[in-house]
């Protein structure tokens, strides 16, 4: 996978996992209502970015963590 693929990959996953848990969990807090609807979009392009930065730091965290728990068998 190139770097571009991996860097547009992370861009998509993390607007849709932005926009998907803003979502839900603003859902719990306000309940199904206009207020809710309302700032719903807000949140999650407050959201996106915030998620894109974390991924640079975690991504490479993970697959070290994961590359230890279930090393490669050969």
């Amino acid at each position: 996978m190139t770097k571009t693929s991996i860097i547009l990959a992370q861009v998509l996953i993390t607007f849709m996992m932005a926009t998907l848990m803003s979502g839900t969990m603003s859902l719990i807090v306000l309940g199904p209502t206009s207020q809710w609807l309302a700032a719903w979009p807000r949140q999650a392009l407050i959201a996106w970015p915030i998620a894109f930065l974390f991924t640079q730091v975690t991504t490479p965290l993970a697959f070290a963590i994961a590359r230890r728990l279930a090393p490669a068998r050969y």
